[in-house]
């Protein structure tokens, strides 16, 4: 099982989330709306959640119903992506859009 972005995080892209990760698969572009859990690195420790300022962060079993297509958006995202180009830019990625 992994965790989820949802809806909720899209415009905040706070990046509490990512200083907790301990094993930095959460990741963003400048281009992105919101964060995205890698499903292939995640180890479903749940440091983030709790850390997520707009409660935006769920397990994978968890997602609720009006937010499911956020399942296959957080998968779809790392297909044919360079993981060392998206830590690069997920590095670079404004954080705290809002307040």
């Amino acid at each position: 099982m992994t965790y989820v972005i949802a809806e909720p995080c899209i415009g905040v892209k706070d990046g509490a989330c990512i200083d907790v990760c301990p094993v930095d698969c959460i990741y963003t572009t400048p281009e992105a709306d919101q964060m995205f859990i890698n499903p292939d690195e995640c180890i479903d420790c749940a440091a983030c959640e709790p850390v997520c300022p707009v409660a935006a962060i769920f397990a994978e079993d968890q997602v609720p119903a009006k937010w499911e297509a956020f399942k296959a958006k957080n998968r779809e995202f790392f297909i044919g992506k360079d993981l060392n180009a998206l830590k690069e830019a997920t590095r670079l990625a404004p954080k705290k859009l809002k307040a």
